[in-house]
């Protein structure tokens, strides 16, 4: 398996706990990154800290980082649809990771997936910049009105 494939290894939901395999930020560095959701604009790493009660042993620190984007609207590819105001966030949304990969058991090879939430489409707060977004919109012509498409990250939608 690649070093860099984010795993959503065990969801333990009735003690609220979440393992997962990550990568690290830095090839230096202790902490690891187990969700970079540029969708949703979170960020979730983790790492070993000492104690604070007994400094011999190490916990587990988690640190979830949310850009919260002031000017997102409900539709992202609408200009004119309202403000967004509220901002869902989960875990196992976040960890989901939909690429099928290959597994050995009892010697034979499956292809499984790591997630279950790979049918419900995921809900973006800004701009992926890896993805094309476009919308249409009202152009007047002649004195026809015309829907019009018009590209909403150019970067994305246009090859170099």
């Amino acid at each position: 398996m690649k070093s860099s494939l984010l795993l959503c290894v065990a969801l333990a939901i009735s003690s609220g706990l979440l393992f997962v395999a990550g990568y690290p930020r830095d090839p230096e560095d202790k902490e690891y990154v187990l969700v970079n959701n540029k969708c949703q604009c979170v960020t979730v790493t983790t790492k070993f800290v000492p104690s604070k009660e007994n400094p011999k042993e190490e916990i587990l620190e988690r640190n979830i980082r949310i850009l919260v984007p002031l000017q997102a609207r409900e539709n992202i590819s609408d200009p004119t649809s309202p403000l967004r105001t509220k901002f869902v966030y989960r875990m196992t949304e976040l960890c989901r990771k939909c690429d099928p990969v290959e597994i050995e058991l009892g010697g034979e090879i499956y292809q499984a997936q790591q997630s279950s939430y790979c049918n419900k489409p995921e809900t973006c707060y800004t701009y992926d910049r890896d993805k094309c977004y476009t919308t249409t919109f009202p152009f007047l012509y002649h004195g026809e009105i015309k829907e019009v498409p018009a590209v909403l990250t150019p970067a994305s939608c246009y090859a170099d």
